[in-house]
């Protein structure tokens, strides 16, 4: 069966592009509310995201190169579709937008209506509409930009010739600028002088404040989005985030969007790369080695643990290590946990799964983490396994005091560590600072009515709470009294897939990219790995295997669960003639909610889409 996201095959389909609808309205435009037959003569790329999702914020990465090259003939148009209940607020969508610097008009479509109609499943998913309004293309995942640009040029090319095609402005306009001191701060530390640095995120800076938390001190960076080392004045980052005090004084920046770690001198105020190539790393590069050699992806926090700064690498669901030398030439950086598949399992650090880990603090015997995307607390012991806390999967979440395996956090960014050995979560999208107690497993809420809390720091017996949304720090007494709160618990928004009890044939349908075929040099070359939430859902068919059709038996005693389905294949370029053919790891991650309905559907396909242009993942949670 033929790739679905292929530009040529969805070419010769010819299917009229459904309307644009969505209750939150148009951001990004002025006011004014958009039609597709307002656009037509327009190339139109709809980019269905949602902000809690590391991949959507790197394909909004990817297609800010292509956005600006057509920006005369093509119109991007990002569909907000929530996962959290907090996502489909509307003003956390217009803090989201300008958060992470989108240029380009934003539907928000709390409801998913444009979502349904467009038959999306995965986020992230572009489509491409040509001028005459028929849809072309639909890529899920990212990696996708430099074969979507290919087809823009043909497009272009195309509806020129037919006269069909339309140039001039866009329809996006910029909104006006806010005069705070910082905006969507991410991270904060506390200094030895009593000062505070933060991380400025949306202006690419850091700022250190005063004891007061309100006067800024001094700032480093120019503001200007890049990767550049040099002075405080002259030095870039890209939406810096997680901050960590060295041995030496100095301090080390997770710089998120540049895929770097970069080293902060406070007595000079001199910037330095310590780690990454500037580019997101791609499933089949290295893993290990010189730290300048070897790509990282969205390093979200930073910690100094067992003589390593532990890196939160959100970008590809692992914990990773920076292990400084004396010579700086001989710096290291690897894995320490995680598959790379998106998930919650515990275990070996090599074979544990995470889900965008976001915060870490550092204990001496344990590392802390917020898992973000399961809503969970998350722990490393000093053998290196595993543990959760407070969480169980992708799906479920909301705001719930009590026991800790009944308890529930909604996508927590940050976590620190308190004097009597319990944790501070920074419970982000339930606008509220939560306390977890090992000694009593017990989780309690301290603070709510906070905006995006997305770090803290502790000063004496107060705690200094990074209110990103807010743009400020606030400071908390310690300990509160806890808030009484309604409980709450949540699942997506996304309707499951009724399947049959019983046998369910899962079809993972794979075409390597044209000039390239299956690598089968040494063995096989595609892997299916499946398990399932809760895991009594499957009778058989689970675990590792290199076949990518596979029939699974689900409990009929089991009414509803998700599927967790990890598909890679290997391909080369098919030319007799190269005696060393370029070769390039095809992967996808699949969260398939299922219900079991007698009568519905026996088969399950999925859709592991080549990646044309360079080595690459999809992660979805389809």
């Amino acid at each position: 069966m033929t790739d679905a996201s292929s530009p040529r095959t969805s070419r010769r389909a010819r299917v009229r592009a459904p309307q644009l609808t969505g209750k939150g309205g148009w951001l990004n435009t002025g006011g004014k509310q958009y039609t597709l037959a307002d656009l037509r003569g327009r190339i139109v790329i709809l980019d269905f995201w949602t902000f809690c999702c590391i991949n959507c914020l790197h394909v909004l990465d990817e297609l800010r190169e292509l956005e600006e090259k057509h920006r005369d003939t093509v119109v991007i148009i990002g569909v907000h579709s929530p996962k959290f209940v907090h996502e489909a607020e509307h003003q956390a969508v217009v803090d989201a937008v300008e958060r992470y610097g989108v240029e380009h008009p934003v539907l928000d479509d709390p409801e998913l209506a444009t979502w349904k109609q467009y038959a999306v499943r995965a986020w992230p998913t572009l489509v491409v509409i040509d001028p005459e309004g028929y849809v072309v293309a639909q890529h899920a995942g990212e990696g996708h930009a430099h074969a979507i640009e290919r087809l823009v040029t043909e497009l272009e090319t195309e509806h020129a010739a037919k006269g069909t095609l339309r140039r001039g402005d866009g329809p996006y306009v910029a909104p006006e600028p806010e005069p705070t001191v910082l905006r969507f701060p991410g991270k904060a530390l506390a200094l030895p002088s009593g000062t505070f640095l933060v991380s400025d995120t949306t202006r690419h800076q850091l700022v250190e404040l005063a004891a007061d938390g309100e006067s800024v001190v001094r700032r480093f960076g120019s503001g200007a989005r890049g990767l550049h080392d040099g002075s405080a004045d002259s030095a870039t980052f890209n939406e810096p985030q997680g901050l960590a005090l060295l041995d030496d004084g100095s301090v080390v920046v997770a710089d998120t969007v540049n895929h770097a770690l970069r080293r902060l001198d406070l007595t000079t105020g001199t910037v330095t790369t310590l780690a990454g190539t500037g580019r997101q790393w791609m499933q089949g590069e290295p893993t290990s080695g010189p730290a300048r050699e070897v790509s990282l992806s969205s390093p979200w926090d930073v910690a100094w643990w067992q003589g390593k700064v532990w890196i939160a690498m959100a970008g590809v669901h692992q914990l990773w290590a920076y292990d400084p030398a004396a010579d700086p030439a001989d710096d290291t950086v690897g894995v320490t946990a995680g598959t790379t598949n998106e998930g919650l399992v515990d275990g070996p650090g090599p074979e544990a799964w995470f889900a965008q880990p976001s915060g870490l603090a550092a204990t001496p015997d344990r590392l802390w983490l917020a898992d973000s995307e399961t809503s969970a607390l998350r722990w490393v012991d000093l053998d290196g396994a595993v543990h959760t806390a407070v969480g169980t999967g992708l799906f479920d979440f909301g705001h719930r005091d009590g026991a800790a395996e009944q308890a529930l956090l909604q996508h927590p960014l940050g976590v620190t560590a308190l004097p009597d050995g319990s944790v501070a979560i920074s419970d982000t999208y339930n606008h509220a600072l939560r306390r977890y107690d090992p000694a009593t497993g017990e989780v309690t809420t301290l603070a709510t009515d906070l905006r995006e809390p997305s770090d803290a720091v502790l000063v004496g017996d107060e705690i200094l709470v990074v209110e990103s949304a807010r743009h400020r720090l606030t400071r908390l007494r310690l300990p509160e009294e806890a808030v009484r709160v309604e409980s709450v618990a949540h699942r997506t928004q996304r309707a499951a897939t009724e399947v049959a009890p019983g046998e369910l044939k899962l079809d993972v349908i794979f075409q390597a990219p044209a000039g390239q075929k299956l690598d089968t040099r040494y063995g096989p070359s595609t892997r299916l790995l499946v398990s399932a939430t809760p895991p009594e859902l499957l009778v058989g068919g689970e675990g590792e295997g290199t076949d990518l059709n596979r029939t699974l038996t689900l409990n009929p005693a089991v009414a509803e669960g998700v599927l967790h389905i990890s598909a890679m294949a290997a391909s080369c370029d098919d030319d007799p003639a190269n005696e060393y053919p370029a070769c390039h790891v095809h992967q996808q991650d699949w969260g398939v909610p299922v219900r079991l309905t007698e009568g519905a559907t026996d088969r399950l396909p999925l859709v592991l889409a080549g990646m044309d242009d360079r080595d690459g993942r999809d992660n979805q949670n389809a």
